[in-house]
């Protein structure tokens, strides 16, 4: 199995996660988080398969000094960012300069990795102690359980894999207490955690997720810290603290 990499396919992937409600929502979380734990002051951040740029963006224009990376040429190739954006095409397992930066984004990579506790072990290896790392991956709890309510009882029991991958669903999907267990043991803090997207996707009529948007985003803020609703986010953050 190899890293992901959506050449040849950017635009439709550019479409799938950030045209959609679901993708708006995802960012949407994602910015809130970000709103409520980042540091005072301007911070140095990179962010690892920061796709089109989206998150990017949206820290340089508060004032933050941004980089952006991506496996994908084609993807960066559409990213539209401020000039003061530093771009550049990389794996995340060969950027090394990680301790330059006080603050590090891993969102939704993981999961698309041939290894993904090693990319976090290098990121772990390379961060400097009291810098931070903002984490998302695809929530195989969630997958499961969205699955069962789906109804699609025999994909459960072949593990949730399909014969012929689509290049747009995630690899492997990870449960949030693997991922917790290899952070502990790679020396991470955990200082925060939340659901993304923990109601969004089991909606009975998907068109409420545009048509009723705003009443979403406010249950999901409401609810996204909380147990039980927490832990079926189809995506879960962790802030964790280089230690």
């Amino acid at each position: 199995m190899q890293d992901q990499s959506f050449d040849g396919i950017a635009g439709k992937f550019a479409k799938n996660i950030y045209g959609t409600s679901k993708g708006a929502l995802r960012h949407q979380l994602l910015c809130d988080a970000l709103d409520e734990l980042l540091p005072a002051g301007k911070l140095n951040i990179i962010e690892l398969g920061g796709g089109t740029g989206v998150m990017s963006s949206y820290l340089a224009n508060k004032g933050h000094a941004l980089t952006l990376t991506d496996i994908s040429a084609d993807i960066l190739s559409m990213a539209e960012v401020p000039s003061s954006v530093v771009t550049y095409q990389a794996d995340l397992q060969s950027i090394q300069n990680l301790a330059d930066f006080d603050i590090v984004l891993c969102h939704a990579v993981l999961e698309w990795l041939a290894d993904p506790k090693a990319a976090l072990a290098h990121m772990a290896e390379n961060m400097r102690p009291g810098s931070w790392l903002s984490l998302t991956f695809f929530n195989k709890d969630a997958a499961l359980f969205g699955n069962a309510v789906y109804g699609n009882f025999d994909y459960i029991a072949r593990g949730m894999k399909v014969k012929k991958q689509v290049r747009l669903n995630p690899k492997q999907p990870l449960s949030v207490a693997q991922v917790t267990e290899w952070v502990e043991e790679l020396g991470f803090e955990i200082a925060a955690s939340r659901g993304i997207r923990c109601f969004h996707d089991y909606l009975r009529d998907p068109k409420k997720a545009s048509e009723d948007y705003e009443s979403l985003l406010a249950l999901e803020r409401q609810y996204n810290q909380q147990a039980p609703f927490k832990w079926l986010g189809k995506y879960f953050h962790l802030w964790l603290r280089v230690t």
